[in-house]
This record gives C-alpha cells, sequence and structure tokens, in this order.
C-alpha cells in the first residue's frame, strides 16, 4: 500500500466529517450549534427606569450597561426590589426605558414602533414564564407551535422533533394543559420558547411554581438548550440553586450592577445575596 501524503489525510480527514454529519442529519440527530461566545445577542447602554413623580419617585434602574453574549446562560439576581425583574423586562422589549437603549441581534429596539417591535419579539425571542402561560384549549403539541402559527410559518418538523424529544413529551402531545402536571406545563413552555429558535431567550423564575425535583429538571434542559443547541438565556432567579447552574452571574442592588462574575457556586450565590440584602442602600451611603 502506498503511504498517504498530508494532503489526502486532509482530504480523508474532510470525507471523513462530511459523513458524519450526513450521517447525523440522516438519523434526526442535532448538530451541536456553533456559538460566538465574543458576539452580544443583547446589549444595553444608560439604562435608566423610574416609577412616579416627585417624592414618590422610584429609580428602578440606574445607568446599567451590559452585554449577553452568543450561547451562554446568564443568570440576573439580587435582593427583592433590587431591579432584576425591570431588567429583563426592558431588555425583553416588554417594557420601555425611562433612559438609554437596548439592542438585541443587532436591532435597536428602543426606538422600534409597537408592531415591529411585536414582530421581532416573536421572531428572535422566546419567553419561560414562572406562571407557564400556556392555552388551555390548545394541546400540548398545540402550545408547543403556537409562535410559528401566529408567525403563519411552518414548523421544521427535523426541529419540532428534536424539541419535543429534549423535553420529554413525546408522549404527552395530544394532552391539555389541565391534564399535565405542573413541571410537564413547564416542559411545554420550554419546547414553545426554543421551538422558533430565538436570539435570546428569557427566562423569568422558571421554577418558581415547581418542586425541587421538578425545578431542577427544567433547569436542566435550559442548561441543554445552552450546550446542545448553542442557546443563550438570560435567567432571572431568586434562586441560589438556578443559578448556580449559570455561566455568568450578575448581581443586582437599587437598580445598579454591582457585581459580574462567571461561574459560582450555590453557597458563593447565596453568601452574595445575603451580603448584599444587610449592606446599606446607595442612598444611605451617599448620605452619611
Amino acid at each position: 500500500m502506498q503511504p498517504t501524503t498530508t494532503r489526502e489525510r486532509e482530504q480523508l480527514a474532510q470525507a471523513s466529517d462530511t459523513l458524519a454529519q450526513l450521517e447525523r442529519q440522516f438519523n434526526g440527530e442535532p448538530r451541536r450549534a456553533e456559538r460566538d461566545e465574543s458576539r452580544a445577542v443583547v446589549t444595553a447602554r444608560g439604562l435608566s427606569r423610574t416609577y412616579g413623580k416627585g417624592g414618590a419617585k422610584v429609580h428602578a434602574l440606574r445607568d446599567v450597561d451590559i452585554d449577553i453574549t452568543q450561547g451562554r446562560l446568564t443568570a440576573i439576581m439580587g435582593p427583592s426590589g433590587s431591579g432584576k425583574s425591570t431588567l429583563m423586562h426592558i431588555l425583553a422589549g416588554l417594557d420601555q426605558p425611562t433612559g438609554g437603549r437596548v439592542g438585541i441581534d443587532g436591532v435597536e429596539i428602543t426606538r422600534l414602533k409597537e408592531k415591529k417591535l411585536t414582530q421581532l419579539r416573536r421572531d428572535k425571542i422566546g419567553f419561560i414564564f414562572q406562571s407557564f402561560n400556556l392555552l388551555a384549549t390548545l394541546t400540548a403539541d398545540e402550545n408547543i407551535v403556537l409562535p410559528l402559527s401566529l408567525a403563519r410559518r411552518r414548523a421544521d418538523e427535523a426541529w419540532r422533533r428534536t424539541v419535543i424529544e429534549a423535553v420529554g413529551l413525546t408522549d404527552r402531545l395530544t394532552h391539555r394543559p389541565a391534564e399535565l402536571s405542573g413541571g410537564q406545563q413547564q416542559r411545554v413552555a420550554v419546547a414553545r420558547a426554543l421551538i422558533t429558535r430565538p436570539a435570546v431567550l428569557f427566562a423569568d423564575e422558571p421554577t418558581g411554581n415547581l418542586d425541587s425535583r421538578t425545578g431542577g429538571e427544567v433547569l436542566d434542559l435550559l442548561r441543554r438548550s445552552v450546550d446542545e443547541f448553542g442557546q443563550t438565556v438570560i435567567m432571572v432567579t431568586h434562586d441560589a440553586g438556578a443559578a448556580s447552574i449559570a455561566d455568568r452571574v450578575v448581581f443586582l442592588k437599587d437598580g445598579r450592577i454591582v457585581l459580574d462574575q462567571d461561574r459560582m457556586s450555590r453557597d458563593e450565590i447565596y453568601d452574595t445575596i445575603k451580603n448584599l440584602e444587610t449592606a446599606p442602600a446607595a442612598d444611605e451611603r451617599s448620605a452619611r
């Protein structure tokens, strides 16, 4: 047998990779998504949000800058009233900032008209809520493909099967929400959020209405969506255990980002929150 040249070895390797890709497609197995962790999918600059007037004015956010990079799970935490939910709602285009700007996948959303904003949310954003928000009259399958139905788009059947298998709902597709457990309903919500392959998925206290075991299963799904599908996830949570699965944890207090750190353990997160809750407010410190 003649020895192969370097070029022939490269060609053989390339052919082998191509064959492997075709086999995965033929077998219906999802390819690990390519991701660029240097690319910011969500950007915010100078975000502020105030409610009320005069002496009743509340500063929910104060000059917040943040970038959310592709293919990572970011947890947003903070004491009650820190501004974490307000930040998520503004980043997702569900609320307007008093000042500053937000961009999603290269589009500045703070100046969009309502019709264009609705279209962008439908095409580029997935949502998972604490209360599931499923339509009671629809089956699990119909709830999953609802965003596509509203956009008058057909589901990619291979992707639909991949998502349904990933969330473990193959034998529950004809059931309506009332016939599903809380964990199964949240699995439907996760599948619904993934079905459009959004640029970013927002999860608002996704385990808040679930027991610890079921909540852990939902967190595993979110982690898998990042690791296997390259999904970008922003999760607001008060649970240190939930935040410990994140690649990055952002802490807010008094409407400001006070700590932004890569992966942290449950105990580290718990201690940080405890310290933030007992630390004096910014207004109190400035008054001293």
